[in-house]
């Protein structure tokens, strides 16, 4: 971070024609802006950080990682060669397979911008095509079966079960929550498909909230989306894109219910407002990482602490935080750190490796919480964190069921939007969409759009200029 007009902190594309331009972070006190200049739209200046932890402090250094499948050449630079290319620095981690661009919701925030003109769905043997093709990108990864809203579709647990007999062990939909809300018995039949978990939409616990991110009033079904999920055996990780003065505010009480309706809830996963797909205004409102994590300490009067939360081991540090937490006898929840070195003095290792242990990670706390003992023991190895956090391992019996069902993860991540984009985080990315023509996108490179809504690679819009 320079601030030094002549060399550039990185390098970002303009909101208005996406053309790449140098960037420039500022420090203000205790914010950090990004400045950028297009010689034909001019001056764009946006906050990328805000308060403490300090942003120099958050970084976390990780020797670059080359993707182990490289599909496109390095032709016009990020983010313009996506495939992945010799640049990007990071392995996959998981994929979203975007199974159809149909939505039962038309929300005034939607990524996808779902609904306005939507393709044909791909057919169960272009999806079969999918899982062969990344099974020799180097896989299996995570799989994330999103869209539009893949419930429309009736063939989804065919879907999933082809997944499963494919070798992809953990598969994640990402939901609104209304079908699994309003049939009965959908829920078990997912399960039944070879589901992990239910990465549900979850903004807040009030309509009025529902209204402005949803467009309806959506809490009943929310809530029993929850419940049929709990029933069913199924992993529920509660989604919340957070939008200050709209439910930044609400924090608190989002992870409340997701304590009280542990081991069910295996997490919350908050993503700030990225504006790109269709949003309702100007995107000037903003919040970041930081502000994030000092809203969670105040809403839940210290009982989770800003010191408890790390930067990511994966992507870039810049992009996401996380904890796990131990849900102790007398309600404290207690932070299962890594053990690690002052990250000022540790070593960087190998980003590959980072993508590995959160593809792991996720796998296992976002799954259901009935694991066999064999897979809670490997997961307890692997990771040396359970015993240093205070528990009882004398019986291995309450070792398994602390850390089955006593354990919850507080995440999440800032994607970037054409205001906000650095190519640095982008080619650390290690959450990539499986386009239609079988590339592998970062997610927020497949997302970006400009101010009037042109895409780099959502869509038919290829032209990247």
């Amino acid at each position: 971070m320079t601030g030094n007009k002549n060399h550039p902190d990185t390098w970002s594309v303009c909101p208005e024609c996406l053309k790449r331009i140098p960037a420039y972070k500022i420090k203000e006190g205790h914010s950090v802006i990004l400045e950028k200049t297009c010689p034909e739209h001019g001056v764009f200046s946006v906050k990328i950080w805000e308060g403490k932890p300090e942003y120099a402090a958050w970084n976390k250094v990780k020797l670059p990682s080359k993707p182990q499948y490289i599909a496109t050449e390095t032709s016009k630079g990020c983010p313009y060669d996506c495939g992945l290319c010799p640049e990007h620095r990071q392995h996959t981690c998981c994929v979203l397979l975007e199974i159809t661009e149909r939505c039962n919701q038309s929300c005034p925030v939607c990524f996808a911008e779902s609904g306005v003109s939507p393709d044909r769905d791909p057919d169960i043997k272009e999806i079969e095509s999918w899982y062969d093709r990344l099974m020799s990108f180097g896989g299996p990864f995570n799989i994330q079966l999103s869209g539009g809203e893949p419930t429309v579709r009736d063939d989804l647990t065919e879907i999933i079960n082809l997944g499963i007999s494919k070798g992809f062990s953990y598969i994640q939909l990402n939901t609104n929550g209304k079908r699994i809300g309003t049939e009965e018995g959908y829920a078990v039949k997912l399960r039944d498909a070879g589901l992990s978990c239910v990465f549900l939409q979850f903004d807040g616990m009030y309509n009025s909230i529902q209204r402005y991110l949803r467009g309806a009033d959506l809490m009943d079904i929310k809530l029993k989306a929850v419940e049929e999920c709990k029933k069913a055996g199924l992993g529920i990780v509660l989604v919340p894109t957070v939008v200050p003065g709209v439910n930044s505010e609400n924090l608190g009480e989002i992870i409340s219910f997701a304590i009280d309706n542990m081991p069910a809830v295996r997490g919350v996963h908050i993503q700030p407002i990225s504006y790109f797909g269709r949003f309702p205004e100007e995107p000037a409102l903003r919040i970041t990482i930081p502000e994030v994590l000092n809203e969670i300490e105040k809403q839940t009067s210290g009982l989770i602490k800003i010191e408890d939360f790390k930067p990511p081991g994966g992507e870039n540090s810049y992009c996401s935080f996380h904890c796990n937490f131990l849900r102790m006898p007398d309600g404290r929840l207690k932070p299962l750190a890594e053990r690690q070195t002052d990250r000022c003095c540790a070593k960087p290792g190998p980003a590959a490796a980072g993508a590995v242990n959160k593809r792991n990670f996720v796998a296992r706390q976002w799954s259901p919480s009935d694991l066999s003992a064999g897979k809670m023991l490997k997961a307890a190895d692997n990771n040396c964190v359970y015993s240093s956090a205070g528990i009882n391992t004398d019986s291995i019996d309450l070792f398994l069921e602390n850390i089955n069902t006593r354990t919850i993860c507080i995440s999440g991540m800032a994607f970037q939007d054409a205001w906000t984009l650095e190519i640095d985080r982008l080619r650390d990315c290690l959450v990539h969409v499986l386009s239609r023509d079988g590339r592998l996108i970062p997610f927020c490179a497949y997302n970006l759009t400009s101010k009037s809504g042109r895409s780099l690679y959502r869509g038919d819009d290829h032209n990247r200029e």
